[in-house]
């Protein structure tokens, strides 16, 4: 089972300026397809894990909406001899059913049960039964 990493994206608030963020950091073609790199300063101790189908989960507004499949986690040398880990990522984030998360600092594992599930148009209404819209407002908040 993938294990997972989950991250604060601080300084956004919706996953439209998430993808404009990532177009601005640069895509680059790896692979066959394009990826964006996320730097962060320690690399994952469990990182094989992570990059057999793991993902970067991204918080934002308190809860969790989108993910970036990791490609691979490479070290990297700075200039300046500070440690540095460069997350290889998906370049187009895969929107998820919100699910509450709260603030941290830097990044933390995520469990694959613990792990919402991706966003699917004929999953929106699902099996919720209810007025029409009110199962996108609740998933909005985070309860179902």
């Amino acid at each position: 089972m993938a294990l997972h990493l989950v991250k604060l994206c601080v300084g956004v608030e919706t996953i439209g300026q998430l993808r404009d963020w990532q177009k601005r950091r640069g895509v680059i073609c790896q692979a066959g397809y394009p990826v964006v790199v996320h730097y962060t300063r320690n690399r994952p101790r469990r990182w094989a894990e992570l990059v057999d189908g793991g993902s970067l989960y991204w918080v934002i507004k308190g809860a969790i909406l989108v993910r970036n499949p990791i490609v691979a986690i490479e070290k990297v040398d700075r200039e300046d001899s500070r440690k540095t880990c460069a997350l290889v990522l998906r370049a187009e984030p895969i929107e998820t059913l919100p699910k509450r998360h709260r603030p941290i600092q830097g990044w933390r594992y995520l469990a694959a049960e613990n792990a919402p599930p991706d966003r699917q148009a004929d999953r929106i209404a699902g099996d919720f039964k209810g007025p029409p819209g009110l199962a996108a407002e609740l998933r909005a908040l985070g309860l179902i």
